[in-house]
C-alpha cells in the first residue's frame, strides 16, 4: 500500500514521504495513529497545502524534546529492589521501574521511551540507560540500583 508520511516514523522515512508498507501495517498501525495516510491524488495535494503546519508542529515537538532533553542530561535516578547479600537482585529493574522513578523526579517518561538493549538490570550498582524522548533526541540517564535488605 502506498501512504504519505504525516510524521517521521523510524526505519520508514520522515515527513512528506510516499512509501511503500504492507497493508496491515498501514491498517492497524499508522493510519490509525495519524502518522500516515493513503497515497491518494486528493490526500497528496491536501498535504501539500498542509505542509507547513504539519512541519511546523514538528518542529515545535522537536524543541520542546530538546528542552526536556538539556534538563534531562547527566541526571541520575535511584531504583532500589530486594537484593541477596552478593549484589544480585531477587527480582530486576525494568524500563517501567526507571520511567516510574524518572516521573518522581518530574520527567514525564513512557516506559517505551526507555531503551534498554541489554535487558533488565539485574544487580546493584550505576547502569547508563538511553532515554528517547523524541526519534531525534536520546539523552542518557544514570541509574543507580541500591540494594534492599531485610
Amino acid at each position: 500500500m502506498q501512504i504519505i508520511l504525516l510524521d517521521k516514523v523510524a526505519n520508514l522515512g520522515s515527513l512528506g514521504d510516499v512509501v511503500k508498507v504492507k497493508d496491515g501495517y498501514a491498517r492497524n498501525f499508522l493510519i490509525p495513529t495519524k502518522r500516515a495516510r493513503r497515497a491518494t491524488e486528493a490526500a497528496i495535494k491536501e498535504f501539500e497545502g498542509r505542509r507547513a503546519e504539519l512541519e511546523k508542529v514538528a518542529a515545535e515537538k522537536l524543541a520542546a524534546a530538546e528542552a526536556v532533553g538539556e534538563k534531562m542530561t547527566g541526571i541520575t535516578t535511584v531504583v532500589s529492589q530486594k537484593a541477596g547479600v552478593d549484589g544480585r537482585l531477587f527480582g530486576s529493574v525494568t524500563n517501567h521501574d526507571i520511567a516510574e522513578a524518572l516521573g518522581k523526579q518530574g520527567f514525564q517518561v513512557a516506559k517505551a521511551q526507555v531503551r534498554m538493549p541489554n535487558g533488565p538490570l539485574k544487580a546493584v550498582g550505576e547502569f547508563p540507560v538511553a532515554v528517547a524522548i523524541h526519534h531525534d533526541v536520546v539523552v542518557e540517564v544514570t541509574v543507580k540500583v541500591v540494594g534492599e535488605q531485610d
